[in-house]
């Protein structure tokens, strides 16, 4: 298995996970569902009408967090989109609901995002140091 196929196995199994952005120099974070692993890469995809893009365009340094009891991880890096619509097409395959979202008739797009310069800790809550750390 791969390293990042470890990191999506991670998040698959986990279910929801938390993406970390800055605002006005202040950290906000907000549950995401949505990935995929395709090409060797772990993508994930959100609206350009919303905060998180904005945030993401003028910082595109994130933080993804998630736990699985009583491991969590730390995956972070520099945001990269992907206008590649193969990309978005198989998101909506992925998860359909999306395709009422984003479309022509709302207006709406989705962009698709991975994370380069990244670096993932594995982590469990009773231990200081990391179990593992890879660097993408």
């Amino acid at each position: 298995m791969s390293d990042i196929e470890k990191i999506f196995e991670f998040l698959d199994k986990a279910g929801i996970f938390y993406l970390c952005t800055v605002k006005d120099n202040r950290p906000k974070s907000r549950p995401f569902n949505f990935k995929m692993l395709d090409n060797g890469q772990i993508y994930f995809g959100t609206g350009t009408f919303k905060e998180v893009y904005k945030q993401i365009v003028e910082n595109p340094y994130v933080e993804i967090v998630s736990t699985d009891d009583p491991q969590f991880i730390r995956y972070y890096g520099k945001v990269v989109f992907d206008d590649d619509e193969e990309l978005v097409e198989k998101a909506f395959e992925k998860m359909p609901f999306m395709r009422q979202i984003y479309n022509e008739e709302t207006g709406l797009k989705l962009r698709m995002f991975h994370l380069e310069e990244a670096t993932c800790e594995f982590r469990n809550k009773s231990s200081i140091k990391p179990d593992e750390v890879i660097n993408l």
